[in-house]
C-alpha cells in the first residue's frame, strides 16, 4: 500500500436530496478522504455530515455482498445462481396458482437516489403485472403528487422556492436545515436563507417545533399539528376579502379562481383561530405581508404532506402562490427544466391528457390507486385477509417499512405469514430478516449515479453524472442486473437467460415509445439506428444517455448541438443549465391548457375539512421530526451518523413534563390505538405544548437483524403508534403528523416517585 498513488473522483452524493458535489481522494482500494467539490456547478463545495460516511458504508462489514436464503429459519450466503434459480422455483408458480394480483412490490425512498433502481425497478414492476404496489411516496410526499397533478397536469410539475432570488419565504411544515431541501433539491440552504436575509427579505416558518430552520427565521409561528390546511385558508379568505390577489400574467392561465373565492369565504382568520392555535390578527398581518412582498413562495413539506389534510394543505399552498402573482416568475414558486425524464418536457407543450386518480381500489380498504400505488398504510391488511385477490409474496427494493410505514409491528406479523418475500437490499434489517431471498446490490461507490428524480425539483436547472469510483468484487452484482433477472423470470424466461438480450429488449422498448411519441425528437426515425448511435453503452448508462439526447437539452440523437453522456462524462463538475426560468403555460399538461385552481376532487374534499373545524381537540398528539445525521434508517450502521448523545428522544414542553411528571432523561410510555412505545425524555421548549415529538427511522431492536452498530443504538419505532387506519382519502398518504396519544410514566418512573 505504501507509496500507491492517490486519485480524486467527483460524483454527486446519493444520501440525500441536495445533490452534493464530493471530491473523494482514494488510494487503492481505500477512500482517504471526502469532502465538497468547490467546482460543483450546483453545491460549490457544500456538503453534509453523511457525505463522509460514504467511506465506512462501503467498507461496513454488515452489508450484504452476496444473496442470502432463508433456508429452516436461518440464512444461507448462496451464489446468484442458487438465488435466482430459488426465486424461478418459487415465485413463477406462486403466480401461477394465485394469479398476479398474489404477488406485491414496495419500493422505498433510496430508490430515487439509485440509477439502475430509477430505470429497472419499473421493468420489474412491468413484468410482474401486480395491482399491487406500494411505496414510500404514500408516507411521505404522495399529497404534493396529487395537488400538483391535479394543478398542473403532471404528479412530478412540483413548483420549488426560488431560493436565490425570494424576498418573502413562508415555509410550513419543513425544516431544510436539517433535511436539506425536499421536494426542493437545494443544497446549502443554511448558506441560501442568509442570502434572503442580506438582501432584505423575510423567512417565516410555521411548526410545532422551533426546528433548527425555525431558529433563524425572523418569525416562528408554531401550530397546532395537522391544521396547516385552516390556516392556509385563512391566507386565502384575506387575500380575496381585502382584494390583494395580484395574478398578473397568470390569471389568463387559470381557472376556478371564483370557486376557490367561495370555497374559502367560511375560514376567515377569526373562524380557524381556535382550531390552529395562530392569533387572527398575527394571520391577517401574516396574509397581508405575503401579498405586498416585492417576490415571494410559498413552501410546505413533510409536515404538511403526512396530516389528514394532506392534499389541501399541499393545494392551498399552490393557490396561495397563484394567487399573489408569485408562481412561475423569478423569487417566487417556479418549475424545474429537468434535462432527464421530466413528463413536462414531452408530449404537445401547454396541453396534455391531465391527471387520473383512483383507476382502481384496493382490496379490502377500497383505498383509490394513485400513481399507480395503493397506500402503503393498506399493506398489512391486503396480505393477513384471506379471500381472492390476497397478496401472499412480496417484493421489496432498497425499502424497510417495518420501520417506516404505520403500525410497524403488525406489518412485521404479516410478513412473516408470506408464502414467499424477495428483497433487493444491502442489509439484512427489520424488513428483510422476513425474506426468502435477500439480493443485495453494490456500494454507492461501485455504480454509476444521476439523479433523475431530483433534478426535476432543483431551484436550478443543472445535470451532473458520476462515474463509479471502484469496480464491484467478483462477487458483488449491481441492482439493475438483479431486477432485469427477476423481471425475465417474471415473464417466463429461465433463471439464466441471456441478460443482454433482456436488457436490448427494455432499451428498445424504451425508443419505440420515443419514435411514437408526440413532438419527440426523433419520431420517424428508424430504431436500429437509435440503438447502433447508443452502442457501446449498455444497462442505465445506455439508457441515461438515450434520455440525456432525447431530453429539452439533448442532442437529438446527434442532429443538433446538445447534451449527451459523453458530455457529462467530460465534465464531471456538472453542467450549469441556467437558472430556473417562467414556464407557464409551456410547462402545462392539463386538458384545458390552464391551471387547475379548483380540481372537483379538491373541492369535494373542502366539507371535511370544514366539519372539522368545530372538532374537539386531543389531549397530546405526537409529530415526528428531521435529523441530519438519519436521513434513512439504514443510515443507523454507520458509527459516525450515531455516535454521541442519544438522539431518538420524545420531546416534551416543561409545563406538558411537569402535569405528566416527566424529567429530563426518564422513561414515558406513548400509547395510540394501534400500539404502545416507550422512550427516553427530553424536555424542550423548542416543541409547542400539547405536542410531543419523536424523530422516525429507530427500533433496530428485534431479532435477526444483522446491522451491529444499528442494534446498539437502537431508539424506538416511532410508527409503532402510528394508526395504518388513518390517511388522506385523496393521496393515501399515512397520517404521521397528530397523531392523538396518551402520555404516562413508565411503569420503573412512577413507582420510583411513589416510593419517594
Amino acid at each position: 500500500m505504501t507509496g500507491m498513488q492517490e486519485t480524486t473522483h467527483y460524483r454527486v452524493c446519493p444520501l440525500c436530496e441536495a445533490t452534493c458535489g464530493l471530491a473523494i481522494t482514494t488510494r487503492g482500494r481505500e477512500v482517504v478522504s471526502v469532502r465538497g467539490d468547490d467546482d460543483d456547478v450546483f453545491s460549490r463545495g457544500y456538503i453534509c455530515p453523511k457525505a463522509a460516511a460514504l467511506k465506512p458504508l462501503d467498507a461496513d462489514p454488515d452489508r450484504l455482498r452476496r444473496p442470502l436464503v432463508r433456508r429452516n429459519g436461518r440464512f444461507e450466503e448462496v451464489g446468484w445462481d442458487e438465488a435466482f434459480a430459488e426465486i424461478h422455483r418459487r415465485l413463477p408458480a406462486l403466480q401461477s396458482q394465485h394469479g398476479k394480483e398474489a404477488v406485491a412490490v414496495y419500493l422505498g425512498n433510496p430508490s430515487a437516489h439509485h440509477l439502475g433502481l430509477q430505470l429497472y425497478a419499473r421493468v420489474l414492476l412491468r413484468a410482474l403485472g401486480t395491482p399491487n404496489v406500494f411505496s414510500a411516496s404514500t408516507v411521505d410526499q404522495m399529497p404534493k403528487h396529487v395537488s400538483a397533478g391535479l394543478m398542473f397536469g403532471t404528479p412530478l410539475t412540483i413548483p420549488v422556492p426560488d431560493l436565490d432570488r425570494t424576498q418573502f419565504l413562508l415555509m410550513l411544515g419543513a425544516n431544510p436545515l436539517v433535511s436539506n431541501g425536499s421536494l426542493m433539491t437545494a443544497p446549502d440552504v443554511r448558506g441560501r436563507l442568509r442570502g434572503i436575509r442580506a438582501r432584505g427579505g423575510t423567512i417565516v416558518v410555521v411548526d410545532p417545533n422551533r426546528t433548527q430552520t425555525a431558529e433563524v427565521a425572523d418569525l416562528h409561528l408554531a401550530i397546532r399539528p395537522g391544521t396547516d390546511a385552516f390556516l392556509l385558508f385563512a391566507l386565502v379568505h384575506v387575500i380575496v376579502a381585502e382584494r390583494l390577489a395580484r395574478m398578473g400574467r397568470l390569471a389568463e392561465h387559470t381557472a376556478g379562481l371564483d370557486t376557490v373565492a367561495e370555497l374559502a369565504r367560511e375560514f376567515s382568520p377569526e373562524a380557524v383561530a381556535p382550531a390552529c392555535g395562530i392569533d387572527a390578527g398575527v394571520i391577517r398581518r401574516l396574509a397581508r405581508d405575503l401579498a405586498a412582498a416585492e417576490s415571494a413562495a410559498v413552501y410546505g413539506r413533510i409536515g404538511t404532506c403526512t396530516q389528514e389534510f394532506g392534499t389541501l394543505a399541499s393545494w392551498l399552498i399552490d393557490v396561495l402562490n397563484v394567487l399573489t402573482g408569485n408562481l412561475d416568475r423569478p423569487g417566487g414558486a417556479m418549475f424545474a427544466k429537468a434535462a432527464v425524464g421530466a413528463a413536462n418536457t414531452h408530449g404537445t407543450p401547454g396541453t396534455g391528457k391531465g391527471f387520473r386518480t383512483g383507476r382502481r381500489h384496493s382490496r379490502i380498504a377500497h383505498a383509490p390507486e394513485v400513481l399507480g400505488e395503493f397506500p402503503a398504510a393498506c399493506l398489512a391488511e391486503e396480505i393477513e385477509t384471506p379471500g381472492a385477490g390476497r397478496v401472499r409474496a412480496l417484493v421489496t427494493i432498497a425499502g424497510n417499512p417495518v420501520l417506516s410505514t404505520p403500525n410497524g409491528a403488525r406489518l412485521a406479523r404479516a410478513l412473516e405469514s408470506l408464502d414467499f418475500m424477495v428483497s433487493f437490499d444491502i442489509y439484512l434489517n427489520e424488513t428483510t430478516r422476513h425474506a426468502h431471498v435477500i439480493l443485495p446490490g453494490v456500494s454507492p461507490l461501485e455504480q454509476a449515479h444521476y439523479d433523475i428524480a431530483l433534478r426535476q425539483l432543483a431551484v436550478r436547472n443543472v445535470a451532473t453524472y458520476s462515474r463509479p469510483v471502484f469496480d464491484p468484487t467478483p462477487d458483488e452484482r449491481p441492482d439493475w442486473e438483479s431486477l432485469l433477472r427477476v423481471a425475465g423470470i417474471a415473464l417466463g424466461q429461465p433463471a439464466d437467460a441471456d441478460l443482454a438480450a433482456l436488457d436490448d429488449f427494455v432499451v428498445g422498448q424504451q425508443i419505440d415509445g420515443l419514435l411514437r411519441g408526440a413532438g419527440s425528437p426523433i419520431a420517424g426515425r428508424e430504431s436500429a439506428e437509435i440503438l447502433a448511435a447508443l452502442a457501446p453503452r449498455r444497462g442505465p448508462e445506455r439508457l441515461l444517455d438515450l434520455l440525456l439526447r432525447t431530453g429539452p437539452y439533448g442532442d437529438a440523437m446527434g442532429t443538433q448541438p446538445g447534451l449527451t453522456l459523453a458530455t457529462l462524462e467530460a465534465q464531471p463538475h456538472g453542467v450549469d443549465l441556467g437558472a430556473l426560468e417562467p414556464r407557464i403555460p409551456e410547462a402545462l399538461r392539463t386538458p384545458s391548457g390552464k391551471i387547475e385552481l379548483a380540481p372537483p376532487q379538491i373541492v369535494a374534499d373542502v366539507p371535511r375539512l370544514r366539519k372539522a373545524l368545530g372538532r374537539s381537540r386531543p389531549g397530546y398528539v405526537l409529530i415526528g421530526r428531521r435529523q441530519l445525521r438519519s436521513n434513512n434508517s439504514w443510515m443507523h450502521n454507520l458509527e459516525m451518523l450515531v455516535r454521541g448523545r442519544e438522539r431518538c428522544t420524545l420531546q416534551v414542553h416543561p409545563d406538558d413534563a411537569t402535569r405528566l411528571g416527566l424529567t429530563d432523561g426518564a422513561t414515558a410510555r406513548v400509547r395510540s390505538r394501534a400500539g404502545l412505545l416507550e422512550a427516553p425524555v427530553e424536555v424542550t421548549p423548542a416543541i409547542m405544548p400539547g405536542v410531543v415529538s419523536l424523530p422516525h427511522g429507530w427500533g433496530h431492536d428485534v431479532p435477526g437483524v444483522r446491522q451491529r452498530v444499528a442494534v446498539r443504538h437502537a431508539g424506538v419505532n416511532a410508527n409503532l403508534v402510528a394508526d395504518e387506519t388513518a390517511y388522506d382519502p385523496l393521496s393515501g398518504n399515512a397520517v404521521l403528523c397528530g397523531i392523538p396519544v396518551e402520555i404516562e410514566a413508565a411503569a420503573a418512573e412512577a413507582d420510583e416517585r411513589a416510593r419517594a
